[in-house]
């Protein structure tokens, strides 16, 4: 069987919606439009950084039952007790 060139559909000139346009490209590849495309350049500045700490399975329920009964993120009572662990231990 001989392979020919894959059918590309044009880009229509314009979107009756959001919802058309992610329609559209839902179902094609940009890679398929090089010539439809241009570089730009972008600088980007990172606010916040977030990182994943593995932590025992008691240790992630006792951090979250402590955090509803505050009614705050659990992320915020492991950044505490960790800054204030890191402090101490650094005195």
């Amino acid at each position: 069987m001989k392979k020919g060139k894959k059918h590309i559909d044009p880009i229509p000139e314009e979107f009756a919606s959001y919802e058309e346009a992610a329609n559209f490209w839902d179902s094609h590849d940009t890679t398929d439009y090089p010539d439809d495309f241009e570089d730009v350049e972008v600088q980007a500045k990172f606010i916040h950084r977030y990182f994943e700490v593995e932590v025992d399975e008691d240790v992630m329920d006792a951090l979250i039952k402590q955090a509803k009964s505050l009614g705050v993120p659990a992320s915020r009572i492991a950044n505490n007790l960790l800054r204030r662990q890191l402090l101490a231990a650094s005195q």
